[in-house]
């Protein structure tokens, strides 16, 4: 890892990390506590992720790097970053929508939706995460987008692959179970849900006249079911699977051309 910083160095690049240590986690399949003590499932402790951010923040500090550290899941590994950025490391971290709204509650259906990596934690987890988005801490919300196959899925959940899509109900989930009820303001979850680009060196979306047009339009007021349409993914793995939905992202354009536009919508767009 030192060795990456400092080719980091030399290149002008971001390195983004999946922070996690494989001799913590061994075998496990979901967050370890009660819940995996009560279903007999190995579990990975949140240290296994609070650990490794712990030595690669002071990598980055000793060798005057910055490093991006994806998904973000437990409670210590938020303390972590927060001292990090108060000793003045260069570091930036995101968090997940079902990270955000979903716990290891979730897994005593066996439903292998709800395995990923890192495994969905407790309550008190997700309050931690909730926290960190709204004081900053956590600078963006990303989906970790992880498509698998049926075949993948559709077996015990110890045996399923890790990992659930989000793309497509990323902004409808946020705001459904956190601006709706008034846990986070909408400015602020629109503010991570962009902040990735300058984590990663670009330039923020703009709306000023000339500038390349990089927006989403979005219904507020929209009610859908998640999946209820089918996926613009190839894969069905969402966690949110079934779920009325409040908020819809109608049209996305990405640098002057529109990337997606939802089925039922028409704007005449060429």
């Amino acid at each position: 890892m030192r060795r990456a910083l400092q080719y980091q160095q030399l290149v002008g690049t971001q390195i983004a990390l999946h922070e996690e240590d494989p001799e913590l986690s061994g075998s496990g399949v979901m967050h370890e506590g009660e819940v995996s003590a009560v279903l007999g499932m190995t579990g990975v402790p949140s240290v296994s992720e609070a650990t490794m951010i712990a030595r690669d923040c002071a990598l980055a500090a000793y060798e005057e790097a910055s490093i991006h550290v994806q998904h973000l899941s437990a409670r210590e590994s938020v303390e972590v970053v927060a001292a990090a950025k108060e000793a003045g490391v260069r570091i930036t971290c995101e968090a997940t929508p079902h990270h955000l709204t979903l716990t290891d509650e979730e897994v005593r259906s066996l439903d292998s939706r709800f395995k990923m990596n890192p495994p969905l934690r407790t309550e008190d987890d997700r309050r931690a995460l909730i926290e960190a988005v709204r004081t900053g801490v956590v600078d963006c919300i990303a989906t970790d987008h992880a498509p698998h196959t049926l075949e993948d899925k559709e077996v015990p959940f110890e045996e399923a692959a890790m990992g659930v899509i989000g793309l497509e109900t990323a902004f409808a989930v946020i705001y459904t179970d956190l601006v709706g009820p008034g846990v986070l303001e909408l400015g602020t979850v629109i503010d991570r849900l962009s902040a990735g680009a300058s984590a990663f060196g670009f330039e923020l979306p703009s709306l000023e006249p000339g500038a390349e047009a990089n927006l989403a339009l979005l219904d507020l007021e929209s009610e859908w079911e998640a999946g209820a349409d089918g996926w613009e993914s190839r894969s069905s793995n969402s966690p949110f699977a079934g779920r009325k939905l409040r908020g819809r992202t109608l049209m996305t354009v990405a640098a002057g051309q529109v990337a997606f536009r939802q089925r039922s919508f028409a704007m005449g767009v060429a």
